[in-house]
């Protein structure tokens, strides 16, 4: 999925230590067309060992998990299951959470407490390559953020401008939260060109994932506002 295919189902693995919520989420998921559960884990190695076995589309993790918590797991599977997207799934929304583990490389978190239709997204979002925060999330976060922008935005500015014209267009849709299907539709560019173009992106500023280069695109004021 991952690759822009949409023949086939977005394969997802779950992992909560709470077997009833392992099934809330399982029912939620099957209400949405085109998403299947392959793999169950009720911590957070066995979520790692499954991520290995089974490379799912998407890695849907629970923070709090005996033995290996969600976001060491989501470390791990993130450095040695690349082609996972890593999603946090999760009852809470603290700096501490969000922060680390957008930097261990998830690009997306979930909150328990939140609409259906809003988990179903989110997987989808991941699954194509975007980056989803739960609304709640992204409130917390951008205020965080927006509160220390105009220091932090003169330090996105001058980072973004060893970017190249494109690269940073690229850069303020990914701010905008498309993913790489969307952008290349938007700039009539075919999708591996798009691939290419985030990827140096991403390693021009030195951040891990989208979330964190969005966060860059929305200090340095490059996100569309239409």
């Amino acid at each position: 999925m991952r690759k822009g295919s949409r023949e086939r189902a977005i394969r997802v693995l779950l992992a909560d230590d709470e077997a009833m919520i392992r099934a809330g989420v399982r029912a939620i998921l099957a209400a949405g067309k085109g998403i299947e559960v392959v793999a169950e884990a009720a911590d957070g190695r066995e979520a790692v060992t499954l991520a290995q076995a089974h490379r799912p589309d998407v890695a849907l993790l629970d923070i709090r998990m005996p033995r290996l918590d969600g976001l060491a797991a989501g470390e791990e599977i993130a450095r040695t299951v690349p082609d996972t997207a890593v999603a946090m799934l999760t009852t809470f929304s603290e700096d501490a959470y969000v922060s680390r583990a957008l930097g261990g490389g998830a690009t997306g978190f979930l909150l328990k407490s939140g609409d259906p239709h809003e988990l179903i997204a989110g997987v989808r979002a991941v699954a194509e390559g975007a980056a989803f925060l739960s609304p709640k999330v992204a409130r917390h976060v951008i205020e965080g953020f927006g509160a220390r922008r105009m220091d932090r935005g003169a330090a996105a500015r001058s980072r973004v401008e060893a970017l190249t014209p494109r690269e940073r267009e690229v850069l303020g849709l990914v701010g905008a939260g498309l993913s790489n299907p969307e952008i290349a539709a938007r700039l009539h560019l075919v999708e591996g060109t798009v691939k290419a173009y985030v990827s140096a992106v991403l390693e021009r500023l030195g951040v891990k994932n989208r979330v964190l280069a969005a966060i860059v695109a929305y200090e340095a004021d490059l996100v569309p506002r239409d």
